[in-house]
């Protein structure tokens, strides 16, 4: 079992940076691609970033290509999203989740087997 838990969400004004981490323990996030979805109200779950095991290839959505890095520290089993440029459609619920669909590190949800509970970002005018 992995349990990932995220943290380093918040209120943040348009044009900021916010930095997500993704910690896992359980079970280290060896071998395992890891992605970030958000989520808002009414909406479906968006793909917004993946990076394969061990960091060699990642995966954006259009929407945040160039503005959000996705990285990953296996030594301290955690994996980042940071975020710049954030706009007031950011505003979401960040989920990071894991899959054993490594390369290329997925983009559909359906593909990860382990998810956390989220953390909110809310980007203000």
């Amino acid at each position: 079992q992995v349990q990932l838990v995220e943290s380093g969400g918040g209120l943040v004004q348009a044009g900021g940076s916010l930095r997500l981490s993704c910690a896992a323990s359980g079970r280290t996030l060896n071998y395992f691609a890891v992605g970030w979805f958000r989520h808002t109200p009414g909406e479906e779950r968006e793909f917004v970033a993946a990076i394969s095991w061990p960091g060699t290839k990642t995966q954006y959505s259009g929407s945040v290509k160039g503005r959000f890095t996705i990285s990953r520290d296996n030594t301290k089993n955690t994996v980042d999203l940071q975020m710049n440029g954030l706009k007031l459609e950011d505003t979401a619920v960040y989920y990071c989740a894991a899959s054993s669909t490594n390369s290329p590190p997925p983009v559909q949800s359906g593909e990860y087997y382990y998810w956390g509970q989220g953390t909110q970002v809310t980007v203000s005018s």
